[in-house]
């Protein structure tokens, strides 16, 4: 599970936010998450909850996450913070 927010607290993402009870499977190194949380849950045991604060290079960078409108989720240069349980670990089959 994982749930991210800005600097100011403010929520922007998450599997466990609003009751939801799913959760979020990627593969380390891979395009499904920001590299900050992907490096982070490289280095975490199952079990294990940390709350990462992820630089803008590691995140969305100078650019932030914007719409094509010019209204940004996440605005450039943007530091995030994420609370993450990683509830299991496995390697996908070939």
């Amino acid at each position: 599970r994982r749930q991210g927010y800005l600097s100011n607290g403010q929520i922007f993402d998450g599997t466990h936010a609003e009751g939801k009870k799913n959760v979020l499977m990627f593969q380390l190194g891979g395009n499904g998450v920001i590299p900050g949380v992907s490096e982070m849950v490289g280095e975490m045991g199952v079990g294990q909850k940390v709350q990462a604060i992820i630089p803008p290079e590691l995140a969305f960078g100078d650019k932030g996450l914007c719409l094509e409108s010019g209204d940004c989720l996440i605005k450039p240069g943007a530091t995030l913070v994420y609370d993450i349980f990683l509830k299991r670990a496995g390697i996908p089959p070939p």
